[in-house]
């Protein structure tokens, strides 16, 4: 064992000791008992080379809880900034912005996985009619992603986001040549676009997203969150499909 799972071994171990010597405390009716510690020792490590899964069943069992009381935390967390998630005014949205049910997703567009579901996004977006997408831009894989992030949050003062978004995530390389281009395609006004990506409420924007990224435990892309579950890196549609169904289910739509 090495790491945490020795950490948890000693301290099993010396809880283990407690235990037996708590047990040869008088108080309780039975004749006293006195057990050196050296002998306490050798009870339970003998105890331990004959049971020796107890320790693996100890090191299991405290890892399910600290997952479980994670989980816990991380609800907490999500239902404490569901306004910041969901209803910032700020947030471009794709889909449908009245629909029914949310997906959030937490993006770089330098981020290959994120690359992988900018297909079966769209095909989300055809399938369901109902479904709005918070698009939380999210650039933390250098400065060519701070820079595709502060383009499209340019265009999206312009009314381009969309359009952007999906060409930004098909390029292999981003630079200020790159963005002109893609901007001068989509129709958008290039020299107003490049002034809008140095101006502060877009600076301000992205820092707002990678703190409440950080709050919330989100600290990869692409990252999902529906309703109170949070599904890290590229998700099979079909269980995005799953959620959404139950979200909607769970909201009585």
């Amino acid at each position: 064992m090495i790491g945490w799972q020795a950490v948890v071994a000693r301290h099993w171990f010396g809880a283990l000791m407690f235990s037996v010597l708590l047990a040869a405390q008088p108080g309780d009716g039975r004749a006293e008992v006195e057990l050196p510690e050296a002998e306490v020792e050798r009870i339970v490590r003998e105890y331990l080379l004959r049971e020796p899964e107890i320790i693996m069943q100890a090191i299991e069992e405290l890892q399910r809880r600290r997952e479980a009381q994670a989980a816990v935390d991380q609800r907490e967390r999500l239902a404490g900034e569901r306004e910041a998630l969901v209803a910032d005014g700020r947030d471009p949205v794709l889909g449908n912005p009245d629909g029914d049910v949310t997906l959030v997703e937490f993006f770089d567009y330098r981020c290959g996985y994120c690359r992988i579901m900018a297909e079966p996004m769209q095909s989300l977006i055809a399938q369901d009619p109902e479904l709005r997408i918070v698009m939380k831009e999210f650039p933390i894989l250098g400065p060519d992603s701070l820079l595709a992030s502060r383009a499209a949050l340019a265009a999206h003062r312009q009314g381009g986001y969309e359009s952007m978004h999906w060409a930004l995530l098909a390029e292999n390389r981003i630079d200020e040549a790159v963005i002109r281009r893609l901007a001068e395609a989509q129709g958008l006004d290039v020299e107003q676009l490049l002034v809008d990506m140095q101006a502060d409420p877009v600076a301000d924007h992205i820092q707002d997203n990678i703190l409440l990224a950080q709050g919330l435990g989100v600290n990869g892309t692409p990252s999902f969150i529906i309703g109170d579950t949070v599904l890290p890196g590229a998700v099979p549609v079909e269980r995005l499909v799953g959620l959404l169904a139950e979200q909607r289910a769970a909201s009585g739509g």
